[in-house]
C-alpha cells in the first residue's frame, strides 16, 4: 500500500531532518521560528453574535425598535452615520450640510459613486422617496410622523392628512443634491439626521416588490457595509450578513460574514460564549452570570442612556386616576431592584432624561433637576387608599405586559411582587410576550401596565421629552397635559435659538410629567454588560440611534 511506503519515506525524512538540524545549530532554530510566525494563519473574518430578540422589520420606514434600527444601520446607509467615537461622519453625503442664514434650510451634496446591491445608483431621489413614504399616512409608519412632525416642513400637516406627501420639506435639486427645509432651526440637526429612518429607498425596487418588500432577505436591497444573505422575516431567530463589496468604503470593512442568532436565556448565552461558539453575547442582566465575569477582560460594561419605565394606559379609567398612578410609581423599591435583581451596574431612575447624556455649557441636564417619584412605600399606600376611595373600589386587577426573555421574566416578577405586597387589594396579571408582540400591544394600547424603555435617537433631551405631547404618536398611553404641551412646543419652537430657556422648559415639563402627573414610573437607567471575545477588535457601541456597529470589527489572532 502506498501508505506503508509513504511511512518509510517519512521516517527517512525525519532522520535526515534531525541530522541537519543538529548540524545547523541555534541560528537555524531562530530562522524556523521566524518562518513559523510568518506562516501564522490569518484569522477567518467571521463574527458570531447573539441577540436577545428577533428583528421586527427591515423596512426602514416601518421600524421603531433598536434591533431593527441596528440591523438597518449595518446593511444600509443614510446621509451620515456615527463613528466609534460617537462623532457624525459622512455616509452617502459628500461633506457636511450647509445651512442658510437662519438655519432652516440645509443643502447636502451626495457622493456620486454609491450603489444599491442591485447595481442601481443611490441618488437624492431615493432619499426624497423614502422620507415621503415615511410621512405618508397611507404607509402607516409608526415612527415617521413622530420623528418628523414639527421638525421637517409640512410633516405635521401631511401626517394629519391636510397636505400631500410630495409637499414635505425635502427635494432633490439634482440627482446628487438634497435640500431640506425645517419648521424652525434644530439645535441637534447634525445628530438628528443620522437616524436610520432617514435612510434612502430605491423607489423602483420597492414598488416592484409590492407588499412583499422587506418581508425577508430575498426581498430587500442594500447600500451599506453589509448585505443580508439570510433572514426569514420577523419570526426568524437567525440571520446572516455578508460584506457588501459594492459599498463605497468596502476597503475598510474586514468582516466577510456576521452570523446572528437569538438567545433569550443569559445562561445559555454565557455557555455558548465559553464554548467559543459566539464572539459577542446579548446584554446580560442576571447577577449569578455577571458575577462570574467581574474583572474579566471579556466583560464590557458601561452605563447607556436608555431608561426603562412602567407605562400606564389611561384608557383604563382606573389608571386615569392620578393617585393610583402615584401609588404604583412609588411602590417598587428601585434600589433593591437594581442592586439585587439586576445587579449589573444599572442605577435607579427618578427621571426621564438619562444622566450623563446631554449637557449645556458643560452642565449635565440632570444637574439642575430634582429626583422624581423616588421609592416610598408609605407614601404609595396613602395614595393607593386615596385612589381606591375616589374610585369606590377595594380591589383592583391590572394586566401587566412584559417580555419573554429570562431577564425580563425575573424583573417583571419582582415588580409584580412589590406592587401586590405594597398595595393591598391589587392583583397583577403578568403576561410575557416576544418583543415584536410587545411592540404591537404597545402601539394598540392593549395593556394596563407595560414595561418599556427608551433609548435616545439623537443627542438632545428633546428625544425623550416630545414623547409626552398629548398627540405624541410614540406615547401610546392617552396621557395629556396642556402645560406639558406648551413647554415642549415652546422648547421646539420659539426657544429653539435660546439654549438656556429651552433647557429650562424641558426640565419643567419633565417635572410635571413625573412629580405632578405620575404619567409613567421610571425604574432604572441601564448598564450594559456584554461578553466580547478578545479576538474581536473595533466593536463600536453608540449612545443614540443604532445600538452598535460591526463595520469596523476585525478578527485577530489571540495568543493563549
Amino acid at each position: 500500500m502506498k501508505k506503508s511506503k509513504f511511512s518509510l519515506l517519512l521516517v527517512l525524512a525525519l532522520v535526515l531532518s534531525m541530522f541537519l538540524s543538529a548540524c545547523s545549530g541555534s541560528k537555524k532554530d531562530d530562522t524556523d521560528k521566524t518562518k513559523n510566525a510568518t506562516k501564522e494563519k490569518a484569522p477567518e473574518q467571521v463574527l458570531n453574535v447573539l441577540e436577545s430578540a428577533e428583528i421586527p422589520t427591515m423596512d426602514s420606514v416601518m421600524a421603531q425598535d433598536v434591533v431593527s434600527f441596528t440591523m438597518l444601520n449595518a446593511v444600509n446607509e443614510g446621509l451620515y452615520r456615527l463613528d466609534p467615537d460617537q462623532k457624525v461622519i459622512d455616509g452617502v453625503a459628500d461633506g457636511k450640510p450647509v445651512a442658510n442664514a437662519d438655519g432652516t434650510v440645509y443643502t447636502i451634496k451626495l457622493k456620486q459613486d454609491t450603489k444599491w446591491s442591485n447595481g442601481d445608483p443611490v441618488t437624492a431621489h431615493d432619499f426624497v422617496y423614502a422620507w415621503q413614504r415615511s410621512i405618508d399616512p397611507a404607509t402607516a409608519s409608526p415612527y415617521g410622523p413622530y420623528f418628523m412632525s414639527g421638525k421637517i416642513k409640512n410633516a405635521s400637516e401631511i401626517a394629519a392628512g391636510k397636505m400631500k406627501a410630495s409637499e414635505l420639506g425635502i427635494k432633490a435639486t439634482d440627482d446628487y443634491t438634497l435640500e431640506i427645509t425645517l419648521v424652525q432651526p434644530l439645535p441637534y440637526f447634525d445628530s438628528f439626521i443620522t437616524f436610520p429612518l432617514f435612510q434612502p429607498q430605491d423607489e423602483k425596487y420597492v414598488k416592484s416588490q409590492g407588499k412583499d418588500y422587506g418581508k425577508d432577505a430575498a426581498h430587500l436591497i442594500y447600500n451599506g457595509p453589509f448585505t443580508m444573505t439570510k433572514w426569514d422575516g420577523p419570526q426568524g431567530t437567525e440571520w446572516v450578513l455578508a460584506k457588501n463589496d459594492t459599498y463605497w468604503d468596502a476597503k475598510n470593512v474586514s468582516l466577510k460574514t456576521v452570523n446572528f442568532n437569538v438567545s433569550k436565556d443569559p445562561q445559555a448565552s454565557a455557555n455558548a460564549f465559553e464554548a467559543g461558539e459566539v464572539d459577542i453575547t446579548p446584554k446580560l442582566a442576571q447577577p449569578a452570570i455577571i458575577s462570574q465575569y467581574e474583572n474579566s477582560p471579556n466583560l464590557e460594561r458601561y452605563l447607556e442612556p436608555s431608561v426603562f419605565w412602567l407605562k400606564f394606559n389611561e384608557k383604563n379609567p382606573i389608571l386615569k386616576n392620578v393617585n393610583i398612578r402615584k401609588a404604583l410609581s412609588l411602590a417598587v423599591d428601585k434600589e433593591a431592584f437594581t442592586k439585587d435583581v439586576l445587579a449589573n451596574g444599572s442605577v435607579p431612575a427618578n427621571y426621564i432624561v438619562a444622566a450623563d447624556f446631554t449637557s449645556l455649557n458643560g452642565k449635565d441636564f440632570r444637574a439642575d433637576t430634582g429626583k422624581y417619584l423616588e421609592s416610598n412605600k408609605d407614601e404609595a399606600k396613602k395614595y393607593w387608599e386615596k385612589g381606591l376611595a375616589e374610585l369606590g373600589k377595594k380591589e383592583i386587577t391590572l394586566d401587566y405586559v412584559g417580555q419573554d426573555t429570562e431577564t425580563s421574566k425575573v424583573s417583571d416578577a419582582f415588580i409584580k411582587d412589590q406592587l401586590e405586597k405594597t398595595l393591598t387589594g391589587l392583583k397583577v396579571n403578568l403576561t410575557a410576550v416576544p418583543f415584536s408582540v410587545k411592540l404591537e400591544r404597545e402601539d394598540k394600547q392593549q395593556y394596563d401596565i407595560l414595561f418599556s424603555g427608551w433609548g435616545p435617537d439623537y443627542a438632545d433631551p428633546m428625544t425623550y421629552m416630545d414623547l409626552w405631547l398629548s398627540d405624541g404618536t410614540q406615547q401610546h398611553m392617552s396621557y395629556a397635559n396642556p402645560k406639558v404641551d406648551k413647554l415642549i412646543k415652546d422648547a421646539a419652537g420659539p426657544l429653539a435659538t435660546k439654549p438656556e430657556e429651552r433647557w429650562k422648559a424641558m426640565q419643567e415639563a419633565e417635572k410635571i410629567v413625573l412629580e405632578d402627573d405620575a404619567a409613567l414610573a421610571p425604574m432604572y437607567q441601564r448598564a450594559v454588560n456584554k461578553l466580547i471575545s478578545s479576538k474581536v477588535k473595533g466593536f463600536a457601541h453608540h449612545a443614540f440611534g443604532p445600538d452598535y456597529s460591526v463595520q469596523w470589527v476585525k478578527i485577530v489572532n489571540v495568543k493563549k
